[in-house]
């Protein structure tokens, strides 16, 4: 990654516009930047697992859950913070692979719910081993109190980002585009 086109930008829209303050970039332009370089450092695991994007998420979650690594789409949808459509999706993939089932809720006869089979279980305790060394690796070059301060100001970050307190004043939200 090169930060320093990030401030070359930044610098740039300084000298063109220097009625703006854009300072914010070098945050969120890096931030995007990191986004995309993580999605290709983080990929291939799952991808030779023949693992679609977000199918992983729903292995974890079953295998998070603890025995019988069983949830119905409902709580699958909330533990990954993804539509029950996506989850439905999800399923039906891991499903053509063996690594999950669907069956009748022991609990409601009417409701569903997504279990892992062995082979899934197997799978998500080597990926996640493999994974987890992967993102360690990526944050190596942090010392541990670099490493709390990322962690600290990135749940500050998330918190105001789930409150919607960053919308400017006169403008619309991001979830909802307005016609130009």
């Amino acid at each position: 990654m090169d930060d320093d086109r990030i401030a070359e930008i930044v610098g740039q829209w300084s000298r063109e516009r220097p009625d703006l303050d854009p300072s914010p970039l070098l945050i969120i332009g890096r931030i995007q930047q990191i986004a995309a370089v993580l999605d290709a450092a983080l990929r291939p695991p799952f991808a030779a697992a023949d693992l679609g994007n977000g199918d992983f998420d729903v292995l974890a979650a079953l295998r998070r859950e603890g025995e019988p690594y069983t949830l119905t789409a409902g709580q699958l949808s909330q533990r990954m913070l993804v539509t029950t459509g996506a989850v439905t999706k999800r399923v039906d993939r891991l499903i053509a692979h063996g690594l999950v089932s669907r069956s009748v809720s022991a609990a409601d006869a009417r409701g569903r719910v997504v279990g892992l089979t062995p082979a899934g279980a197997a799978l998500t305790d080597r990926l996640i081993e493999e994974h987890l060394a992967n993102e360690a690796a990526i944050l190596g070059g942090l010392s541990d109190s670099d490493r709390r301060t990322f962690e600290r100001l990135l749940a500050a970050m998330t918190r105001t980002l789930a409150s919607g307190d960053f919308q400017p004043e006169g403008m619309t939200h991001p979830e909802a585009p307005t016609q130009r």
